[in-house]
């Protein structure tokens, strides 16, 4: 981003993750957590994503080949541009 100043911002989104489902079964999450930062970049103009343990743990429960198709994220963007990404409050307790 050409500005250094940019406002911080907190959204929830659903990231759909059916396109890592298109790579090859040994590949699928890893192709997930690069969907949820391509995602995230995109929707919030970071400069930087920060994906939390939570999120990293909860997308490898199921293992390498079958991550979840969808997953429902809370993204906050600090006053450098960098996003934080971690699961809603709500999820956390499930």
């Amino acid at each position: 981003m050409s500005s250094t100043n940019v406002e911080p911002l907190t959204r929830v989104h659903v990231v759909p993750l059916r396109r890592a489902f298109e790579a090859p079964k040994y590949r699928r999450t890893k192709v997930a957590i690069r969907i949820i930062k391509e995602f995230t970049t995109r929707h919030m103009k970071a400069n930087e994503v920060k994906i939390d343990e939570e999120v990293n743990l909860q997308l490898w429960s199921r293992g390498i080949g079958n991550p979840p198709r969808r997953i429902k994220l809370e993204m906050e963007r600090d006053e450098d541009g960098v996003v934080s990404v971690r699961l809603p409050p709500s999820e956390e307790s499930a």
